[in-house]
């Protein structure tokens, strides 16, 4: 997001405690933006839990792009206090620093795990079950929040609804890291990728971009009816995870042929976690004039050339 945004031009504050960010990726930003772009971003090393470090995070600000949280159903269910602690009162925190410093419009990221239980597919932003995880149920609160701080408030606030998110820079070290790059991880280091479940659990997978193109337009909307909602974030696909192995390994031959050879395990499905994925992106279409950029297939390729370059 930050690399887009300078790139474009904007002036940019960030902020971040590196709980589960890296200081090495905004070394990595510089480099790509240039000094001059750089020059323009502005950090802050601090806690959304504070409300004075938001409230100088949003000081001046145009739009907020809310994107800070302790993601991961499996962290959540063993932690389920401090999941709550960060993703719903830092988030209350800065949605009223953001009401407060009078911010046009507050995005935030939410997540396709609030559809919880419900069985339909593809998922509709106005169709949702109960939810299977703490992490779900601090998403679907976040979502409550941003839209009683539209109506009593007049903040402009849009939810957005990701569908596991990938793409270059993400941490494949963490023991709860996103399962693109653990998986590449795994392969490059010669370890064998474990799969939970049977393999045909089946994702929405999107592409970091098409996620900055939905942030981007949803900041910069001007229609009423975008404001206080939420809207699905993804590609309207379903990819399961044995095709996803393939897909992985197929590029990574590409780089090292004896990667060829390497195999997949199976292990037990993990609690909290939903059989199937797959959004309806006919809303954000329709009123954001979402399209997304990168199918899985063309994410892999340019994620893959990162990670082979960075990870080996």
């Amino acid at each position: 997001m930050i690399e887009f945004l300078l790139s474009s031009g904007q002036r940019v504050v960030g902020l971040d405690n590196f709980s589960t960010g890296r200081r090495e990726n905004l070394s990595d930003v510089e480099k790509s933006v240039g000094s001059e772009a750089w020059s323009c971003f502005s950090f802050i090393e601090g806690d959304i839990l504070d409300l004075e470090t938001c409230k100088r995070a949003v000081a001046g600000v145009d739009y907020v792009l809310h994107q800070a949280a302790l993601g991961s159903v499996p962290r959540s269910i063993k932690d389920p206090l401090n999941s709550h602690n960060s993703n719903v009162n830092g988030q209350l925190n800065m949605l009223w620093a953001s009401k407060l410093s009078g911010v046009k419009s507050f995005v935030f990221a939410s997540s396709s795990s609030v559809y919880g239980d419900h069985p339909a597919l593809p998922k509709v932003e106005s169709e949702i079950g109960m939810q299977l995880s703490p992490y779900a149920v601090t998403k679907h609160v976040n979502e409550l929040y941003a839209n009683v701080f539209f109506k009593n408030y007049g903040l402009n606030t849009v939810g957005i609804r990701y569908f596991n998110v990938f793409g270059k820079r993400q941490d494949p070290n963490s023991v709860y890291a996103a399962v693109i790059p653990r998986w590449v991880k795994a392969m490059l280091s010669d370890e064998k990728v474990v799969i939970f479940g049977d393999g045909e659990t089946s994702r929405d997978f999107c592409y970091i971009d098409n996620v900055v193109q939905m942030n981007i337009l949803s900041a910069l909307s001007q229609e009423k009816a975008v404001f206080g909602t939420v809207f699905n974030c993804a590609c309207h696909d379903r990819t399961t995870l044995n095709k996803l192995f393939f897909l992985i390994k197929r590029e990574l031959v590409k780089y090292d042929s004896s990667l060829a050879d390497i195999d997949v395990g199976y292990g037990d499905f993990r609690d909290g976690d939903i059989r199937h994925s797959h959004a309806d992106i006919s809303k954000a279409a329709d009123l954001l004039g979402y399209s997304p950029s990168h199918m899985v297939e063309e994410g892999l390729i340019e994620s893959i050339d990162w990670y082979y370059k960075n990870l080996k």
